[in-house]
């Protein structure tokens, strides 16, 4: 499927945010609230791409069938302008594939698969999984190594044999190894998107085609800007914004973290999208005057300030 922002050198684009899951009071999905956020993440904040179906997305909650109808929701705003890729990741190689073929068939441009969790497969194993689901479908692939939550690692000999499989193009790197993931990259023509936010510029430094973010539901724009200005050889300026993002960095990803920040201060600017599913809990007030802070002192513009 032709690609509406992807390259060579960046295959889902450069500036992608994991993108929350809206749900209405009632804690269904906010269907409506879906593609408006979509539309103001790519339209205000200037993503070109958007991971729908991630883990902010609290994906382990929603349904298959409403992962079928985020991803239709999220194509038929933005679609025509922003890669949609779908997360379909998940610790059953069965299902993952089930996923990934439902992406496809609803119009996904690319899957997004994590390392499977929990049941910390060997490194064939996770080479398996993999190949099972990107022989699935005709999308490219990228894979998202994250040990943290997943419990293993994608090691670099694995990722240097997944790099041979013609769909699988990509890592969204939340492993924080920026030795091994340079050879890998030296190794393969695999193209790293930054997965930690805390390493963004970190990651230009190494070839970085971009970032799949947290933070950029509310500083998307700034995140892209800082990404122009180090492709362009600016490196001073692009550490200016990373200095000015800071604030925001640590208030979404190291007070509470993920799709429970991220939902805080998208209401703190304007963009309700409703609270998180269990067994997440929403911030308590305390968080979301901390958050409150971190948010000013980045620039961020609130709509009660």
């Amino acid at each position: 499927m032709a690609s509406p922002t992807g390259t060579t050198d960046a295959p889902f684009g450069r500036m992608l945010t994991a993108m929350v899951t809206p749900f209405t009071h009632d804690g269904d999905v906010d269907y409506a609230g879906v593609r408006r956020l979509a539309t103001f993440l790519v339209d205000e904040q200037r993503n070109d791409g958007l991971i729908v179906n991630g883990t902010t997305g609290e994906s382990p909650t929603t349904s298959d069938d409403e992962k079928r109808r985020i991803v239709a929701a999220v194509l038929e705003a933005v679609g025509d302008r922003a890669m949609v890729v779908a997360g379909v990741g998940t610790n059953d190689t069965r299902h993952s594939v089930k996923l990934a073929k439902q992406a496809a068939e609803v119009g996904a441009h690319g899957l997004l698969v994590v390392t499977p969790y929990y049941s910390k497969p060997p490194q064939e194993g996770l080479y398996r999984h993999f190949t099972a689901v990107a022989d699935a479908t005709e999308l490219p692939v990228m894979l998202y190594d994250i040990p943290g939550r997943s419990g293993v690692p994608i090691k670099t000999e694995t990722l240097i044999r997944l790099a041979q499989h013609d769909r699988i193009v990509a890592v969204k790197d939340a492993k924080g190894d920026l030795f091994a993931a340079s050879q890998v990259m030296t190794a393969t023509d695999l193209v790293f998107y930054s997965g930690d936010d805390l390493l963004n510029l970190a990651w230009l430094s190494l070839g970085a085609a971009g970032f799949v973010s947290v933070v950029g539901h509310v500083v998307g724009s700034e995140l892209a800007r800082m990404i122009a200005l180090h492709k362009s050889g600016d490196v001073r300026q692009a550490l200016a914004v990373h200095g000015q993002v800071a604030p925001v960095v640590d208030g979404i990803m190291l007070k509470a973290g993920g799709a429970i920040m991220a939902k805080a201060a998208l209401s703190l600017v304007g963009v309700p999208v409703g609270s998180v599913r269990l067994p997440l809990v929403d911030a308590t007030e305390k968080q979301i005057a901390e958050l409150r802070a971190c948010l000013v002192a980045g620039g961020v513009k609130l709509t009660d300030a």
